[in-house]
């Protein structure tokens, strides 16, 4: 290898560019890398102010004060005020686990939005409404950064995400406390929607629910679940047999219908029928029972009181007065479901 100073020193450079580099003192290595090289690092050593840009640019970009600058213009003057969030879960300053209680404040649920907080005419990366509103899927993702798992671990593919919804359409996050988390005011939420099951509910024979004693979770999970119509139970029966235990058996003598499906007699949110049924019997009980163990004969107006002719089978509880067990019985003699 032939090394020529160029000064005389002890410093040099290379002749041979296959071999070694030996520094001029006046240069530094960037000097002997590759053009393809040296545009590459300077790229990437350029990235985090690019990206910076970029983010100040979009909004993307946290604000410098957080909270405190977001609270500036959202007090209790707005139309949605939003100071009594710091009386929810949500507000704990203290709580690292809490939103408020994370550095980044208000931003942890509404993302990086320095670009709104500095120009309140600008979007925020993520608004729940009612202006801006981002989509659903977005919304639901910021909620679900927390609220993950448990019972909400169905909510994929739930009929409520099937339908675009997002969590803050059932749910509000800057009251004292949510309405939907209220006995007395849950089936108001839900029925804003549901205008089928709140005809049903003012119905003769119905659950109590505008009395707060029953209300939609006690039997549905509004984030999902295994069975249809996001039943908390395994199944229909199931669900039912929470409060109604008397009918879970197991009998002796089991009527299979109430065994196999509650359905099949009873309407779940309200009939005009008694006891929730979707007919009166004996027509309810002749869908299934046609002429078994009675004469044949047909179960109509004639046989009322009123005909002169009144026949028992059509009278009082009709079929039962007689067969009094229909879920089922454990009597020794109850093989008729009479006892």
């Amino acid at each position: 290898m032939m090394i020529r100073s160029q000064n005389g020193g002890s410093g040099g450079i290379i002749e041979d560019p296959d071999s070694l580099i030996i520094h001029h003192p006046a240069r530094t290595f960037l000097h002997y890398l590759p053009l393809p090289l040296l545009l590459l690092l300077v790229t990437m050593l350029a990235l985090p102010a690019i990206a910076q840009a970029q983010a100040s640019e979009t909004g993307l970009a946290y604000a410098e004060e957080g909270t405190a600058q977001c609270l500036e213009c959202h007090d209790e003057t707005e139309e949605h005020p939003v100071l009594s969030i710091f009386h929810t879960a949500h507000g704990m300053v203290g709580d690292g686990r809490s939103p408020l209680g994370d550095s980044k404040g208000c931003e942890s649920c509404h993302g990086p939005s320095a670009g709104h907080a500095d120009k309140p005419r600008t979007e925020p990366a993520i608004s729940f409404g009612p202006k801006w509103i981002s989509p659903a899927s977005e919304r639901n993702a910021a909620c679900m950064n927390c609220h993950a798992g448990t019972q909400r671990m169905h909510w994929e593919d739930s009929s409520h995400q099937q339908e675009d919804l997002g969590c803050n359409d059932c749910h509000q996050s800057h009251v004292t406390t949510d309405p939907i988390l209220k006995k007395n005011q849950q089936t108001g939420v839900c029925f804003g929607c549901h205008q089928t099951q709140l005809a049903e509910s003012s119905l003769p024979s119905r659950h109590p629910i505008k009395e707060g004693k029953t209300v939609c979770s006690d039997c549905h999970n509004p984030h999902g679940s295994s069975t249809i119509a996001d039943l908390n139970g395994p199944s229909l029966n199931e669900t039912c047999i929470g409060c109604h235990k008397e009918k879970r058996g197991p009998f002796i003598f089991e009527h299979p219908p109430a065994a196999e499906d509650c359905s099949e007699c009873h309407k779940s949110h309200g009939s005009v029928q008694a006891a929730l049924l979707t007919n009166r019997p004996p027509f309810l009980c002749q869908q299934c029972h046609l002429a078994n163990f009675h004469p044949s004969q047909l179960n109509d107006g004639t046989g009322l009181a009123t005909s002169g002719l009144p026949n028992r089978n059509m009278l009082g509880k009709s079929c039962l007065n007689c067969h009094a067990q229909v879920h089922g019985t454990n009597h020794p003699s109850g093989g008729r479901l009479t006892r």
